[in-house]
């Protein structure tokens, strides 16, 4: 019963969340995704996918509690538990050691324009699927915004 209740879960699709980009940050995050195309093509057809579903808003719109190039964003792995806090920029500035994550990676692209409380599945390198979840979003402060 275990094993059937698994597989149909599997076969389940989560909706895709809505998501919110800053109009200020949409010719940058479409130039990146064009330079993408030849070097990465998958991660640029998912960063244009999400661009394409995504409500473009001015910046004086932009929800505080969503996922914005800047944004500190706490998220939880809800299969362990397990949760971690990462500030969400371009390429150039993108540093691990800080907890800096490029938005051309792959969970980059995922937490894009993500509101808090919105879930999405994550497939792993060694290809297991998880569910993340989006606990918290701190906008960046203005001395910590990154140059467009």
């Amino acid at each position: 019963m275990m094993t059937e209740m698994t597989s149909t879960m599997k076969k389940r699709r989560m909706p895709t969340p809505r998501i919110v980009i800053n109009s200020d940050d949409l010719a940058h995050i479409e130039a990146l995704a064009e330079g993408a195309m030849q070097r990465n093509p998958a991660l640029a057809d998912r960063l244009f996918d999400e661009i394409g579903r995504a409500r473009i808003v001015a910046p004086s719109k932009m929800p505080a509690n969503v996922v914005a190039i800047g944004s500190r964003v706490t998220y939880r792995d809800e299969s362990t538990g397990l949760e971690r806090t990462v500030t969400l920029v371009y390429p150039e500035d993108a540093d691990i050691a800080r907890q800096r994550v490029s938005l051309m990676t792959p969970i980059g692209v995922a937490l894009l324009g993500l509101a808090e409380g919105a879930g999405f599945y994550w497939d792993t390198r060694d290809n297991q699927r998880r569910m993340l979840s989006v606990t918290k979003v701190e906008p960046a402060p203005p001395s910590e915004e990154t140059a467009t």
